[in-house]
């Protein structure tokens, strides 16, 4: 298997076990009287599942992309970003003739 569907794979798995741990927290402390909502309802386990993978969806996108930005990037050069290496232009006056004594409606 490709380090890149491995990467993906190993982070999803990651985000959707975070957003499971946040599901959880929900019901624990109650937010909003969650616990109470979906232990009562006959439908609560659906809505248990669609929290989750939609919790799911949008922790494992944040824990894919910070680790695709943790990745080391090795084709750096020692010049820092400077433009040093670039000559410098000298600035250059452009006259622009401007008509006087006629206005615009503006």
């Amino acid at each position: 298997m490709p380090r890149l569907i491995r990467l993906y794979i190993v982070n999803v798995a990651i985000g959707f076990g975070i957003a499971g741990l946040f599901v959880g927290m929900l019901l624990w402390f109650d937010v909003g009287r969650l616990w109470h909502l979906i232990s009562t309802s006959d439908k609560g386990w659906l809505a248990l599942l669609v929290l989750w993978v939609l919790n799911g969806i949008i922790f494992a996108g944040v824990q894919f992309g910070i680790a695709v930005m943790r990745m080391k990037d090795d084709d750096d050069d020692d010049r820092g970003g400077r433009r040093e290496h670039l000559p410098h232009p000298e600035p250059v006056t452009i006259p622009v003739p401007v008509e006087t004594g006629r206005r615009h409606p503006f």
